[in-house]
């Protein structure tokens, strides 16, 4: 067996955020990583496929998070309810960690793969929740819409979150966006809603 490093994934993912920032993303290499946390390269392996997906080593807590909440939310919750919960309860796990956040988000602006990897994970979370909501019986295409239309909330509030001067919580940014979706839907609902029928030509004289 290998040699027991204390919190080793911690420490690469540290020694990375810090090394792209020094040196630059595309500069860095998985020896320099390993070096900077005092670990090899071998050690690096066990944890990450390669130096990108350390930019994405939490996606499965937050799969797990938004499933289960949308799992447990009450019976007779609706679709989109069910995934504002599930979006609100992935606040947590970005809690004090605001600044990692804005380091890392300005990484992914200057790098089109990792905008690429962000986006297939973002997609990939959608997946989930909807196959979340199929499971309590929502059915297509009712599910995917609530939960393409939930992370697309997200996706803003996140980065409303990182440019708030007043740094609030992202739980509230999340609720402002969702509540921004209806007001949106409401209206456009509104705007679209068919017209009374046009009045039937009249008749023409009878000569």
């Amino acid at each position: 067996m290998g040699r027991w490093e204390p919190n080793a994934r911690d420490r690469l993912a540290q020694a990375a955020m810090t090394l792209f920032q020094e040196h630059g993303y595309d500069r860095t290499t998985v020896e320099e990583i390993a070096a900077r946390a005092g670990l090899t390269e071998r050690t690096f392996f066990r944890y990450f496929t390669d130096k990108k997906e350390v930019l994405f080593g939490g996606s499965d807590a937050l799969h797990e998070r938004i499933v289960t909440t949308i799992a447990e939310a009450p019976q007779g919750t609706a679709p989109l309810d069910a995934v504002s919960a599930g979006l609100e309860s992935l606040a947590p796990f970005f809690k004090d960690r605001r600044d990692h956040a804005r380091a890392r988000q300005a990484l992914l602006s200057a790098h089109a793969e990792l905008r690429e990897r962000e986006l297939i994970k973002l997609a990939s979370l959608a997946s989930a929740a909807a196959d979340a909501l199929r499971k309590r019986g929502v059915t297509d295409p009712t599910a995917s819409l609530a939960a393409e239309a939930g992370i697309a909330v997200f996706k803003v509030a996140f980065e409303r979150w990182l440019e708030d001067p007043k740094a609030q919580d992202l739980s509230r940014h999340i609720q402002l966006g969702l509540e921004e979706l209806r007001a949106v839907t409401a209206s456009t609902g509104a705007n679209t809603a068919p017209s009374a029928p046009p009045r039937p030509p009249a008749r023409a004289r009878k000569s």
